[in-house]
Parts: C-alpha cells; structure tokens; sequence
C-alpha cells in the first residue's frame, strides 16, 4: 500500500489499483454522509480531481494517486457512505483504476514514509 500527500491510498495488483482515503483523512473528516465517485471508464490523471466525500463537517475532494482509466466504483458506498469510517483502508475503498503507468507508485510514500508525513501536520 502507497500513499499521498492528500491522504489518499493505492494498493496495486498488477495493473489494477484500488483506491481509497486513509485513516486520518477519515477521522479529519467525521462521519461520512455522501460519496460521489467517478462512473466507470473515466479518465483520470494523477493527481486531478476523482471523487468528492462529503461528512458532516465538510466536503473533501479525493485526487486520483495514478493515471489511468476507473474500471469499478465501490457501489456500496452510495447506499452505506459509513463504510469509508468503518474501513477506510480496506472495505471503504472509493475505486479501482487500471493504471497507465505503473512507475507512477514509485513516486508515492509506503506506510512508515506517509507515518512520518503525518507527524509533521
């Protein structure tokens, strides 16, 4: 698992990502009312605009960590946006890529990296 300076984590599978926010996003955010997330066979780019998860706090975008083109979206979310605070690294995933160019996760922080990212906020 990889991740971003924005609080959004990848986990690659030969050429297919899943996509989600981190803990700390989620605790930042509180309790999750809405996802909207992109419709399968959207072009992303690494680093634009992919989803936008509101709360009751705020509404957050998400940012696509890799480029390349959605292939699912997590539907559960739409009817259960609870689930990205129950498992937001694991069951709360938002989508899955296939990704353009794998090289791109090499730019990304592993765990102890975004660990000491987060020690610095």
């Amino acid at each position: 698992m990889r991740f971003t300076k924005d609080h959004e984590w990848v986990e690659l599978d030969g050429d297919t990502a899943t996509v989600g926010i981190t803990a700390y996003a989620a605790e930042q955010l509180g309790d999750v009312v809405f996802v909207e997330l992109p419709a399968p066979g959207k072009k992303v780019e690494a680093g634009g605009d992919m989803a936008v998860v509101e709360s009751v706090k705020a509404a957050s975008d998400v940012y696509a960590p890799l480029s390349g083109e959605v292939t699912a979206a997590n539907g559960e979310l739409s009817d259960n946006p609870q689930t990205v605070n129950d498992g937001p690294e694991s069951s709360g995933w938002l989508v899955k890529i296939k990704v353009a160019d794998p090289s791109q996760m090499e730019k990304l922080m592993d765990r102890a990296a975004y660990e000491a990212f987060l020690g610095t906020l």
